[in-house]
């Protein structure tokens, strides 16, 4: 991620928002899953939240926080 300083917090909040956006498909699809084979009881199941703008800013923030790390 090279360029002016726009682009990389542009970078950094795509990414941010890719890595919440997988961890919650992946949890979603294992509640699923294993409420589709009556292992968990899809009424009672905390199913996970889509992140929220301030989760996907605070990611980014991490992330940029290791790349300032020398």
């Amino acid at each position: 991620m090279s360029g002016n300083p726009y682009t990389l917090r542009a970078g950094l909040l795509d990414q941010a928002q890719s890595i919440l956006l997988n961890q919650y498909h992946q949890e979603y699809e294992r509640i699923r899953y294993l409420c589709d084979k009556n292992l968990l009881d899809a009424t009672t199941v905390t199913w996970p939240t889509m992140p929220t703008t301030e989760d996907i800013i605070a990611e980014a923030d991490k992330l940029y926080q290791f790349v300032q790390t020398k």
